[in-house]
């Protein structure tokens, strides 16, 4: 069951997070919405709010350690526990490695890679205390498959893969769940982040053609934690209909 969740959020201002922030607030549980952008998640907790739902918003850079920590202890000060984590923040700047774009393979790895190993290190010792839990780590389906211009992009999500399964291993005797979605192509302000106009078009287009909006990402991100505690979705892998890659 969603009702009653306490569910923290990274990468909540826009997009798949904001998506599954109200999706979820509507079910019934209480959310926890961090991000950089401060103005854009205390308004939406505010929609939260006024909708009859129940919402903080904690200011939250990825890869900042410190920010999770605090982003978890929010929760748990404010409604007494943490039931679910969504490591949703990324980044996806692709280029061709030839371009030496090194500081975007710098960001891609503190954002995608360390920015989910950051909000690990800070539920776990409460999920483990309370003997439950789930995290939801986000991939790509780019974590499965690599195209032009994404070979960093996809080391890191599908970095991201192993650490899940690693984690669900370990995580199964203290009855945590955890899940990897990996969404194909979705409409959202990933494409925002490419620095190489080229490629930019190029992802945009395609996109642009075939997208599902980040409503598709609320609704599985809800049918895993759904699931009764005995059921662990492990992963979900999912694109348009449309989409070949």
């Amino acid at each position: 069951m969603i009702k009653d969740k306490i569910i923290v959020i990274t990468g909540a201002s826009s997009g798949m997070g904001a998506a599954a922030a109200r999706h979820l607030a509507a079910e019934g549980a209480s959310v926890v919405l961090g991000a950089r952008r401060s103005d854009r998640i205390e308004a939406l907790a505010a929609e939260i709010a006024a909708a009859g739902g129940k919402a903080i918003a904690v200011t939250t850079d990825v890869t900042r350690r410190g920010d999770l920590k605090a982003l978890v202890e929010a929760a748990v000060k404010t409604y007494g526990r943490i039931d679910v984590l969504i490591n949703n923040a990324g980044i996806m700047p692709l280029s061709p490695l030839d371009r030496l774009k090194v500081d975007e393979w710098d960001r891609m790895i503190d954002v995608n890679l360390k920015g989910v190993l950051y909000g690990v290190a800070a539920a776990l010792p409460h999920m483990q205390a309370q003997k439950s839990g789930h995290i939801i780590n986000l991939s790509s389906v780019a974590g499965h498959k690599i195209f032009g211009g994404s070979a960093v992009y996809s080391a890191t999500k599908s970095g991201v893969r192993v650490i899940s399964e690693g984690l669900r291993q370990e995580m199964a005797p203290h009855n945590i769940r955890v899940t990897i979605i990996s969404p194909g192509a979705v409409r959202t302000e990933l494409l925002d982040h490419i620095s190489e106009k080229d490629v930019q078009k190029a992802n945009q287009d395609y996109v642009g053609q075939v997208g599902v909006p980040a409503e598709t990402f609320a609704r599985l991100v809800a049918f895993a934690i759904n699931e009764p505690e005995d059921v662990g979705i492990n992963e979900i892998l999912f694109r348009p209909t449309a989409q070949e890659l």
